[in-house]
């Protein structure tokens, strides 16, 4: 089965164990930005599968970390991946605990960011070549 967008993120499409966390994180990262790191390694399955690694050191409320987990799933489902291991990785410090939990600025920019990053890992599909029927 190719991979196609899926709009479910069922058990299968998440990586859960350890084991998988930790062959991915041994690979070099794939990307940086500003406050993400992603890594990624080719699997043996029909599907792309997501893990998320939001640290309280870096986003020191919940609400802060939920918010980088949906945004990521929610950009993760709208992917075309092939059949890839990807962990999404917080590594700066988002906001701090002095100013509001989430902003829309904020949503706005994590948003971007996770684009970029996943939008780095898609399946290319070959444009037209200019003058050609």
């Amino acid at each position: 089965m190719s991979e196609e967008r899926s709009h479910s993120y069922a058990r299968t499409r998440r990586i859960v164990k350890t084991d998988d966390f930790s062959s991915v994180f041994r690979l070099r990262p794939v990307q940086r930005t500003a406050h993400f790191v992603l890594y990624a390694r080719s699997n043996q399955l029909d599907r792309a599968r997501l893990g998320i690694v939001a640290a309280k050191r870096f986003a020191p409320r919940a609400v802060t970390r939920n918010t980088i987990k949906r945004v990521t799933r929610e950009l993760f489902r709208q992917s075309t991946l092939p059949a890839i291991d990807c962990i999404v990785r917080l590594s700066q410090p988002v906001n701090s605990k002095s100013g509001p939990a989430t902003t829309a600025a904020l949503k706005a920019e994590l948003r971007r960011e996770l684009a970029q990053l996943l939008g780095s890992q898609a399946v290319k599909t070959p444009s037209p070549q200019p003058g050609s029927r």
